[in-house]
């Protein structure tokens, strides 16, 4: 009898951003315009800090690493939410969801660890200054690069071949704009509890064990910003971390109210409008925030420019 209700599926039907027709051209512009920016601005930062010389220290290489993830993951998104705005039907193909899922939790799982690794320098920045190129070596800061993309390609592997190697039924609608595990678990006909506690499991960890790293990173720079006993100095400690203390409040800020708000009818719509801020809003003001408030940023551009 359980059998009836098996089917193969070939292509998953993706609800959208919005259901209001009226609005796609007008959604196309601004997902478009979004998407190019981001483009431009990842592409320039991976540009310039890898073309200045004076750009060859740990805070832009782990800037550089920033761009790369956040152009990849608005890539993973963006082009396919932009086809969809433009067809009748909303579809994307069995082996397309299982790519794009791979490549989305490899992407932003990167983004939490590269974060917290960034959290990591300003914290040696600021309270061993005398010690940073000792402790901040070219090798140390490939590891930590390393142990987060080794780590999110093992965690985005496991998801994806757990879900798309078990069987799904029933209808083939996720009500997404993309394909993410957390719409795809309620379609799983069986095993679907244990791969929800694994993800719940791995957030978990990802979202804690990264948080508490900039946090108590943060805890302990303004207590080495105070003993510095020149205004000028104190300016320019916090300068070192601005944009970058910008950065993890937008981020983490959008993690949190995605999460934590409680659930109700129209939560789904609000997740829908925090996922489009945290994989297409925030990889585009990334790049604007690191140039803007950063003159070493302005000052490589123009030496490129010249």
């Amino acid at each position: 009898m359980g059998q009836q209700n098996l089917t193969v599926l070939t292509e998953f039907i993706l609800l959208g951003i919005t259901r209001h027709p009226e609005l796609q051209h007008l959604l196309f512009g601004v997902f478009l315009l979004i998407y190019m920016i981001t483009v431009v601005g990842n592409l320039g930062m991976i540009i310039l800090t890898k073309m200045d010389s004076r750009l060859h220290t740990p805070m832009y290489f782990f800037i550089r690493h920033l761009a790369v993830i956040d152009l990849g993951n608005s890539t993973v998104i963006c082009p396919k939410i932009l086809v969809n705005f433009v067809v009748d039907k909303n579809t994307i193909s069995y082996y397309e969801c299982a790519t794009q899922l791979a490549f989305f939790l490899l992407f932003i799982v990167s983004e939490f660890f590269i974060l917290s690794a960034m959290a990591y320098d300003c914290y040696v920045a600021i309270c061993n200054p005398l010690l940073y190129n000792v402790i901040m070596s070219p090798r140390r800061c490939h590891v930590l690069v390393g142990i987060a993309y080794l780590y999110s390609t093992f965690q985005s592997l496991m998801f994806t071949i757990k879900i798309f190697t078990l069987t799904f039924c029933g209808s083939n609608v996720i009500s997404h704009f993309y394909c993410d595990d957390v719409p795809l678990i309620p379609m799983l006909c069986s095993n679907a509890q244990e791969v929800q506690l694994l993800i719940i499991m791995f957030s978990a960890f990802n979202l804690i064990s990264t948080l508490l790293v900039v946090l108590l990173s943060y805890l302990l720079i303004p207590i080495a910003v105070f003993r510095v006993h020149s205004a000028e100095g104190r300016k320019k400690a916090f300068s070192t971390c601005g944009s970058h203390l910008t950065v993890v409040v937008v981020f983490y800020g959008t993690l949190f109210f995605m999460y934590l708000q409680p659930k109700s009818p129209h939560s789904c719509e609000t997740e829908k409008i925090a996922s489009v801020f945290y994989t297409l809003v925030i990889p585009m003001l990334n790049p604007l925030i690191y140039s803007l408030r950063n003159k070493e940023v302005k000052n490589a551009f123009h030496r490129i420019i010249k």
